[in-house]
């Protein structure tokens, strides 16, 4: 078996080892002294793992990596300093300090970065595979994570996914045993996880994971399979761990006995015999071997030592990209257009979308979308009608019910080249995707020291109207405004629907672009021309003097009804739209209150802790001395969305109760 390696290549195969072994013991007696702070996931005794299967790919392959991944991070090229210094949260890190032990990226070297969440990398690996695929490379990922996360929905969706689509991506998962404190004979009905695989008709292999050549050659198999455009292979590698799932693990779940066992096959230990007993390396060379890394190690931890800690301005840095702005066809509002005298058409927000997307489509080669029945159905209200017959099915991609598998993919494609557009066919759907969505798309910027991009649209739609009920009738706007990371965007015409998505598209940060099912019928005017609507830049629906209503989506259309009615009685309503609820427009809506002194605000989402209240506490700091009256917020009742008519009708907003609310506070 040694004959077809080079010496160089063995060497460095047992360096590598031992640099994460070193590493590790290092971090371990600096945790011991409340020098390093915070999760302290140990590799030690998996080493051969991620060494033999990053090995077998090449610098421009990527790799996803977990809470247990310093060990991928290192065999992937990391730079130890580097390391060390961000797992002292120092502002030298990787990640500026801000990602820590569990989140280490190295984005540079196709590292895609580490998660604290078991499971969640699987369907980013997805993603960056597709859009490998999708780019036309002979890329791979490989994708680790432990046997605990085999039996997360993430794995079992993107497992799917990457089967039927093909993709290039090695699914790798580290068997130590347990799932923190679970034997994994007691978390699955069979021996070996690789028997998985059976279930996705795709290859499930086993690797001995204390065996760095035997880890290397079976990944190398699947890593060729996968360059030939054969498609995924699910990789079992048998391991252990040393210590407990962290330090404070007393491990009372396994005997000294298995442990003893497990530490006669340490990795380091037999391949360093196996190479003195073939001739390759002496006790004098594997002694100097070994105080070259200790060398190694110590200088990254007086690098890490020495380093300063991130100055507390920065923590407010790197949670967003700047915001996207085309000077040449961004305009601020259709009265802006109809005062430049442009050719208008009209047409309904359905067809807004469709035209932004396949626009956005014939520009960029990058843009495409993804979701369930967006393709020969054309989407489940009809947006994506026709892209189908023009774009094909590589760039509008019909999708297995997976809502997890959709978003975390949308968010690996993203990070790796692609503009995806990754469609939720209902809001009420989006609570299956909420992992990916909030805590990768959204925070993996920030964690990652802002070194990545996901320039991912997450398209939904939601509200009342129809009679469909609570699973259907949604409007969650607030979970996702609440969330740092991720831009929010409610149009309320076909103007700013078409121009607002066109920007979300370009925009390089991830965005939620909610869309109404009432809305897909209303029409409205549109320029003949090339045209954007820039982000946070709320929209003066109708201009007023006595109180100012601010409503978004579908309340906007409501609104104005009611402005019109109260007008009829001399009171004059100005109604805002801020169109995208984050970032928010808060200038023009205090301005607006400075002029009329009352403020209303209206949505359809639940009242309690919706985003009026957000609104409504902002005008309070921001305009209290100018209010005549309290601010009045309309909003949705408290209880799920019944589908009776009557019923629906009465825990919504209506164009009476906006009158009412107005009428209190003149």
């Amino acid at each position: 078996m040694l004959e077809k390696y080079t010496l160089e290549e063995l060497i460095g195969y047992l360096r590598q080892m031992m640099r994460i072994r070193k590493f590790e013991e290092k971090y371990m007696d600096l945790l011991m002294r409340d020098i390093a702070k915070g999760a302290s996931h140990l590799y030690i005794g998996q080493e051969a793992v991620a060494v033999g299967a990053i090995a077998t790919i090449r610098k421009d392959d990527y790799i996803t990596s977990t809470h247990r991944g310093h060990g991928h991070c290192i065999a992937k090229g990391a730079d130890l300093k580097l390391m060390m210094a961000e797992l002292l949260g120092k502002a030298t890190g990787y990640c500026k300090g801000k990602g820590g032990s569990m989140h280490v990226a190295d984005v540079s070297s196709g590292n895609l970065g580490a998660t604290g969440i078991v499971g969640s990398n699987i369907p980013v690996a997805t993603g960056a595979a597709l859009s490998i695929k999708m780019r036309g490379s002979d890329q791979v990922v490989l994708c680790f994570f432990g046997d605990g996360a085999a039996n997360t929905g993430a794995f079992h969706e993107s497992l799917n996914m990457a089967a039927i689509w093909k993709l290039p991506v090695i699914y790798i998962c580290e068997n130590n045993l347990y799932g923190m404190s679970v034997s994994v004979k007691r978390a699955f009905p069979f021996e070996d996880i690789a028997e998985r695989a059976k279930g996705y008709n795709i290859p499930g292999v086993i690797a001995d994971g204390m065996d760095v050549l035997n880890v290397k050659e079976t990944v190398e198999m699947a890593v060729e399979r996968a360059r030939r455009g054969e498609g995924p292979t699910l990789v079992e590698c048998k391991t252990y761990r040393y210590y407990g799932h962290s330090l404070s693990d007393p491990r009372r779940y396994r005997t000294k006995e298995e442990e003893e066992y497990w530490r006669s096959k340490d990795p380091i230990i037999r391949f360093s015999k196996k190479l003195i007993d073939a001739g390759i390396l002496t006790e004098e060379k594997l002694k100097m071997l070994e105080e070259e890394v200790v060398r190694e190690i110590n200088e990254a931890e007086q690098f890490a030592l020495n380093s300063p800690y991130p100055s507390p301005e920065s923590a407010y840095e790197d949670v967003y990209t700047d915001i996207y702005v085309d000077p040449k066809t961004s305009i601020r509002d259709l009265s802006t257009a109809k005062k430049m005298g442009l050719k208008m058409r009209k047409i309904n927000y359905r067809q807004a979308l469709n035209e932004a997307l396949r626009e956005e489509m014939l520009r960029d080669e990058r843009v495409f979308i993804m979701g369930e029945d967006v393709g020969i159905y054309g989407g489940a209200y009809g947006v994506t009608r026709g892209l189908y017959d023009e774009f094909g099915p590589e760039r509008v991609r019909d999708t297995p019910i997976s809502e997890a598998a959709i978003a975390g993919a949308a968010a690996g494609a993203a990070m790796t080249g692609m503009r995806p557009v990754a469609e939720i066919m209902y809001i009420d759907f989006i609570t299956l995707a909420m992992d990916q969505i909030v805590n990768i798309a959204a925070k993996n910027r920030y964690m990652f020291g802002g070194k990545s991009i996901v320039p991912a649209v997450y398209r939904t739609q939601g509200g009342a109207g129809r009679g469909i009920a609570a699973h259907h009738s949604g409007s969650l706007e607030a979970w996702f405004i609440h969330s740092p990371g991720i831009f929010v965007v409610m149009p309320s015409t076909p103007f700013d629907a078409k121009g607002l998505l066109k920007t979300c598209i370009r925009d390089n940060n991830p965005i939620l672009f909610i869309e109404h099912k009432m809305l897909y019928n209303v029409e409205g005017e549109v320029p003949d021309v090339e045209y954007t609507v820039p982000l946070g830049v709320a929209d003066i629906k109708r201009v007023g003097t006595d109180v100012t209503i601010i409503a978004y989506s579908r309340m906007v259309h409501t609104a104005l009804e009611a402005a019109e009615e109260l007008a009829k009685e001399g009171i004059e309503a100005e109604v805002i739209d801020p169109r995208t609820l984050k970032p928010l427009d808060i200038n023009t809506i205090i301005n607006s209150v400075k002029k009329t002194h009352r403020a209303i605000v209206v949505h359809e989402a639940c009242k309690t802790c919706g985003f009026g209240a957000e609104i409504a506490s902002l005008v309070m700091e921001e305009a209290f001395d100018y209010l005549d009256a309290p601010v009045i917020r309309v909003a949705g009742a408290d209880v799920p969305i019944p589908m009776s008519p009557v019923l629906e009708t009465e825990v919504i907003p209506s164009k009476e109760k906006i009158i009412d609310a107005v009428k209190k506070i003149i």
